[in-house]
């Protein structure tokens, strides 16, 4: 099992950038494939990024393409994203995911096991 704890989230103006991390505590984290979600009011949880355990391979929605990027350092126990040139329509609350690995990786949440609370990233003027 893994516990994962979010933060890094705030209010920030659009084209500014933000940095969420992901503290996991768990002796078996470095097997686990990581991913980051996020719900904005009203829509339904959505896919963001994944990294494999390794952290060799990457996916990301194609809303965030280009602006974001998710990495781990499996010796400190941490998952990031680095959020750029960020836009209103990123405004969400991100929650940090753990799942198995498995051929070709996976965007659903259904297939990640361990959940984070939660931080509001919130994209304004």
């Amino acid at each position: 099992q893994v516990q994962l704890v979010e933060s890094g989230g705030g209010l920030v103006q659009p084209g500014g950038s933000l940095r969420l991390s992901c503290a996991a505590s768990g002796r078996t984290f470095s097997t686990y494939a990581m991913g980051w979600f996020r719900q904005a009011p009203g829509k339904e949880r959505e896919f963001v990024a994944r990294i494999s355990w390794s952290g060799a391979n990457t996916y990301y929605a194609d809303s965030v393409k280009g602006r974001f990027t998710i990495s781990r350092d499996n010796a400190k126990n941490t998952v990031l994203l680095q959020m750029n040139n960020l836009k209103p329509e990123d405004t969400a609350v991100y929650y940090c995911a753990a799942g198995p690995g498995r051929p070709g990786g996976s965007q659903a949440s259904h297939d990640y096991d361990y959940w984070g609370q939660g931080t509001q990233v919130t994209v304004s003027s």
